[in-house]
């Protein structure tokens, strides 16, 4: 009989244990679905008897240096239909169908699509049309105030902007690259509607606003971004080339001041019909193709020379040394290496290196670039940022192509020095050069100055100068801006010369590569100076592809550069050098 109790006793404490146990696993799961699950399981239920209509975030504005506006987005609306609510399918897709230019079956499809809460039928329309939309009262259709991306000059800068797909999401350019702070953030309208997606009579409405992107302002400056766009557009005409390039930067930041080249896109008309001409005419290639930079290139040669022998590398040649130079040629590895110009009458012949520069004598640079040897010049070439990409903040960006220094032949060293056999982007050898005249400074180019709130105005994200590294010394660099600025005083950049001012410069010409072979009378003529010498401020880069007749740079691209340089002037009021 005991036993019997015990044994009863035992199993009441069982059970009190078990419910006990259970009552706790019940609360605990309660618990988990109300702090766990809660607001997951309550956006289940929202999105059943809610439906929102999105509220598109304007797109952020994109203005110059001085907030000159550029890019910016204008009211416009979306067009929506809940196919639940829609009483008369045939009534809205006669009546859309020509206010809209779309299809009727296509709209009729689309109002009698069934197992969605909702459907699109065309994003960003005007105004205008949207008002005739809204005064014909139609059941079941809808309106979203939405952007519509506007381009105040249309095809003005147009490479550097870039464009927006159809959806208002950065595609290309700047638009792309800072796409996260120009988008905003979207809101929407909830309205309360039944199982099947009809709205409820007496449902309850929530507002949640939209938040507009943020306010990007460029380096760029529209006043001389005008000017180049000009001259390129003076060049198309005068040398019917295949293209035109430019770029204009700040010496001492590495802030780009202006990016331009011809044929370009109208932004606000985009071809999207044609793919092959938007994606030609619309890349920025003057940082995402490459070419032989040719005599531009010298510059490098000739500060490497100068840096070595400053650092007391015999075998470098100093500023005064005279090269013998009466044929004219080299044979390097069986393989003949001529001068631009016949050596006759020993033209050309005892040069020193600033007479070199100033004639343009490839022989003497083949003669420095293999006294240095593969391993100094690749050094320079590092140090200058040939064959990696300068970090612009712009996507696409190339880094060249430099064969491979242990690949290197001594043929291939001699042709480098006077700018073959070597392949850079213009915005490689534009802060290449700037490192060589502004004081030994390799900086790294940017297009961006700051991000701001339009709303308070707070800078959200600012953007400064950045040294890369160091190229050369304050004394070479020096040595060669007053070597670069008698080129234009004296001899091939001659043409972009303007009295009273110090400018240098180099001009270039080479021979084009089509599938992997030099093509017959095909030339890219180049121009690159720089201003004041003495304390240099702004540079230009003026690239004629292909110019018909006439190929040398200094007779193709150095007058244009000079246009370019005497506008600045005018524009900054600079006064001439004492």
């Amino acid at each position: 009989m005991q036993h019997t109790y015990y044994e009863s006793k035992k199993r009441l404490l069982a059970l009190v244990v078990a419910a006990i146990f259970l009552l706790l696993c019940i609360f605990l799961r309660l618990a988990y679905i109300q702090v766990v699950w809660g607001r997951q399981l309550q956006a289940k239920a929202a999105d059943q008897w809610q439906r929102d209509l999105p509220i598109k975030a304007y797109r952020g504005d994109i203005v110059d240096t001085n907030g000159n506006l550029l890019a910016t987005t204008q009211t416009g609306f979306g067009v929506y239909a809940r196919p639940q609510s829609v009483t008369d399918a045939d009534m809205c897709a006669d009546a859309l169908s020509a206010l809209l230019r779309i299809d009727r079956q296509t709209l009729y499809d689309k109002l009698t699509k069934r197992g969605v809460s909702e459907v699109t039928l065309k994003r960003q329309i005007q105004p205008d049309a949207a008002q005739q939309i809204r005064e014909l009262n139609l059941q079941g259709v809808y309106l979203a105030s939405e952007g519509i991306r506007s381009y105040v000059y249309g095809d003005f800068l147009s490479q550097v902007l870039g464009f927006v797909s159809s959806d208002g999401l950065g595609q290309t350019g700047i638009e792309a690259y800072y796409d996260k702070y120009l988008q905003g953030i979207n809101g929407a309208l909830l309205t309360e509607t039944d199982l099947i997606g009809k709205e409820l009579p007496d449902g309850s409405m929530t507002y949640i606003p939209a938040i507009n992107g943020l306010t990007v302002t460029l380096t760029i400056d529209a006043v001389i971004q005008t000017v180049a766009e000009n001259v390129l557009q003076l060049a198309m005409y005068q040398q019917n080339p295949q293209a035109v390039r430019c770029i204009v930067l700040d010496v001492k930041t590495g802030e780009i001041l202006a990016m331009a080249s011809k044929p370009s896109v109208d932004l606000n008309n985009l071809p999207r019909d044609n793919l092959e001409y938007l994606m030609k005419y619309s890349k920025n290639t003057l940082l995402t193709d490459v070419y032989e930079p040719g005599s531009t290139f010298k510059v490098l040669t000739a500060s490497a020379c100068l840096e070595e022998y400053r650092r007391g590398n015999p075998r470098a040649f100093s500023a005064e040394h005279v090269f013998a130079n009466s044929s004219g040629t080299r044979i390097i590895d069986g393989s003949k290496i001529s001068c631009w110009t016949k050596h006759a009458n020993g033209k050309h012949s005892n040069q020193t290196l600033s007479d070199a520069l100033n004639n343009s004598c490839n022989p003497i640079f083949t003669d420095i670039a293999l006294s240095l040897g593969k391993q100094t010049m690749y050094d320079y070439l590092e140090k200058f940022g040939y064959g990696s990409a300068t970090g612009i903040d712009f996507s696409g960006e190339q880094a060249g192509i430099l064969v491979p220094e242990n690949a290197v032949t001594n043929g291939d060293l001699a042709r480098i020095g006077f700018g073959q056999t070597i392949a850079v982007t213009a915005l490689q050898l534009c802060m290449a050069t700037a490192a060589a005249v502004n004081g030994g400074l390799l900086m790294q180019p940017y297009l961006v100055k700051e991000i701001s709130d339009p709303t308070t105005g707070q800078v959200v994200k600012q953007f400064t100068p950045t040294v890369v590294n160091r190229a050369i010394s304050e004394q070479t660099s020096k040595q060669i801006a007053t070597m670069l600025q008698r080129v234009v005083d004296e001899g091939g950049g001659k043409n972009a010369k303007i009295d009273g001012y110090e400018i240098g410069g180099k001009t270039g010409t080479a021979q084009k590569f089509v599938d992997g072979a030099l093509a017959t009378g095909k030339y890219v003529s180049s121009f690159i100076g720089f201003f004041p010498v003495r304390d240099p401020q702004y540079l230009v880069l003026m690239i004629v592809d292909e110019p018909q007749g006439q190929s040398y740079g200094s007779i193709v691209a150095a007058p244009y550069a000079k246009l370019i340089f005497q506008e600045i002037i005018n524009y900054k009021n600079i006064a001439p050098a004492e």
